[in-house]
């Protein structure tokens, strides 16, 4: 295969895709088996206000790339982004809004535990600007809050969502996690209820995995067997069928018009600066070339990259064809209701018929619809996802 371009319209200029931003916090009070994010156990203060002023140098130096685009999206994660006082919060927002063009309907999301400090800081929150929050209680069960290793209980995690909704936060996510140690059909049906009847507009439900160079990767916890797990996420997404929640993502639910716009960015294979430590980003250049580029991992390498006026950037790689393709598809067909067939030209510059023999490899097996205009994954497709996507990546280079 050849290498590929974005779409180039007639004058012979790049048309860009939607542009967001992802800001990464990497300090968490405590690092959860689990995990496997570029999260770092506090140890003693953090130095916000440095980290605020690298974001926005890292920020600044992003800025160049994208030529004035306005931003649809912010979406602060890590980490726990919540670690970080209202006022840094704002101090951040306030200088992204003055190197950046903003979209007068932008959606500016926070990760947030569930901690008793953490809630106090949700009306400053909401006042700097955030107006989407999610908050990762994983459970409401006291027992897998303990064999996850998270630090906050049931209480608490219900105290946040009021205090969230006191704040004036109308757009909530909760992240929720079924396949727990030892959990039974019945305790994920319990914990799933409980999340539900909080009230959120979202709901992240998906299956804790084991992942490499994790704790529990290195000494798996008793998890439930497949066909427990089928149950789990079967009867889980009738729940929140029934409770009025509509499925738009593999492991994502909302109430209508409450979508993730910043995770629907991703899926559509939109642009996104990415700045802080080990924060990834992918941008369609006016020269035709996709890129993907990655800051210092660690946040202490980070921060005296700020210091000593040294590049932030670890890491580009330009995307081949081989590359667009799969990379496509294993955003795309993780929605639903799949994407528009001409939105994969518009963004990688390539005709549909460049992948036609696994297009319709795919198609004979059933795993996506043959309908013309769309490439939308079926029930099988969706429940097979990771043998759909593989069939996008046989001729990849390495």
């Amino acid at each position: 295969m050849g290498s590929g371009s974005p779409a180039i319209a007639a004058n012979g200029v790049l048309k860009p895709p939607p542009l967001s931003l992802y800001i990464h916090i990497p300090w968490c009070a405590r690092k959860c088996p689990y995990c496997d994010f570029n999260s770092h156990t506090r140890h003693g203060p953090i130095q916000e206000l440095a980290y605020v002023d690298a974001l926005l140098q890292d920020l600044r130096g992003e800025q160049k790339l994208v030529a004035g685009r306005p931003l649809q999206t912010i979406f602060i994660g890590g980490g726990t982004p919540s670690l970080f006082s209202a006022q840094s919060i704002e101090g951040l927002l306030s200088g992204v809004a003055e190197v950046m063009a903003l979209d007068e309907a932008l959606e500016i999301t926070l990760e947030a535990n569930p901690g008793a400090l953490e809630s106090e800081r949700l009306p400053g929150y909401r006042e700097a600007g955030i107006n989407r929050l999610s908050l990762g209680i994983q459970s409401l069960n006291p027992d897998s809050l303990q064999a996850l290793g998270r630090i906050h209980g049931p209480d608490e995690a219900v105290m946040a969502v009021e205090r969230a909704k006191q704040a004036g936060f109308e757009r909530i996510n909760l992240d929720l996690m079924f396949g727990l140690p030892a959990q039974t059909l019945e305790m994920a049906q319990g914990d799933l209820q409980a999340a539900i009847g909080l009230g959120p507009s979202h709901l992240s439900y998906y299956q804790l995995t084991l992942e490499p160079n994790t704790p529990f990767y290195q000494s798996p916890p008793d998890l439930p067997d497949e066909e427990r797990l089928w149950q789990i996420q079967q009867q889980g997404h009738e729940m929140l069928l029934r409770a009025g929640f509509q499925q738009y993502e593999i492991s994502a639910f909302s109430h209508p018009q409450e979508q993730c716009r910043h995770n629907l960015n991703y899926w559509r294979f939109g642009d996104y600066i990415g700045i802080g430590a080990g924060a990834h980003g992918k941008l369609s250049t006016q020269d035709g070339v996709i890129r993907r580029r990655w800051k210092r991992r660690h946040p202490n390498d980070y921060l005296a990259a700020a210091k000593g006026g040294v590049p932030f950037l670890q890491g580009e790689r330009v995307l081949q064809a081989e590359d667009l393709v799969i990379e496509f598809m294993m955003n795309a067909l993780r929605l639903c209701d799949g994407v528009e067939a001409e939105l994969f030209s518009a963004t990688t510059g390539l005709d549909l018929e460049y992948m036609g023999e696994p297009l319709n490899g795919a198609i004979k097996k059933g795993l996506l619809y043959p309908v013309d205009g769309r490439l939308c994954p079926t029930p099988l497709g969706l429940r097979f996802l990771n043998d759909l996507i593989a069939m996008f990546e046989v001729n990849r280079t390495t």
